[in-house]
Formats: structure tokens, sequence, C-alpha cells
């Protein structure tokens, strides 16, 4: 992201839903986070997270830009 994330926003980043596929990537060094994620996260939960792939570019790229224009729609109403 370019700066420094706090841990809660990779935990919900996406759709507030589910951990960051790179939370392990992130955090490993700073603590213990699969043990976290396994004491937090049901089994099915966490397996899915730990077979995650990313998006393609492209994808997540349009998903941001529609993300963009829906808040836009909003603030103009």
């Amino acid at each position: 992201m370019g700066n420094p994330v706090p841990f809660e926003y990779c935990e919900v980043c996406d759709d507030n839903l589910h951990p960051c596929f790179k939370i392990l990537d992130c955090w490993w060094e700073y603590f213990d986070v699969v043990q976290y994620l396994k004491d937090k996260l049901s089994e099915d939960q966490f397996n899915r997270l730990m077979t995650a792939k990313p998006k393609p570019k492209v994808a997540s790229l349009v998903e941001l830009i529609e993300q963009a224009r829906k808040r836009n729609e909003r603030k103009d109403k």
C-alpha cells in the first residue's frame, strides 16, 4: 500500500469479510500470525485463506475504480 498499515486493516480488507491473502507474508516477522488466525478463524476459513490466490491486477484495478465511482456518487447525493 506504500505506507504502514495496521494489522486490523489486514484482518478485514477483503470486502470487510476476510483477511487479506497476504496477511502471512506481511506479519510473520512480528508475531505468530498463523496461530492467531487458526485461533480466530474456523478451520474452513483458515484453509481458504491458505489456498487463496490474488486476483489478476486488471480485475483488482477495475474493482477499485468501481468502488471509487460508487463513493463519488454517494457524495454527490
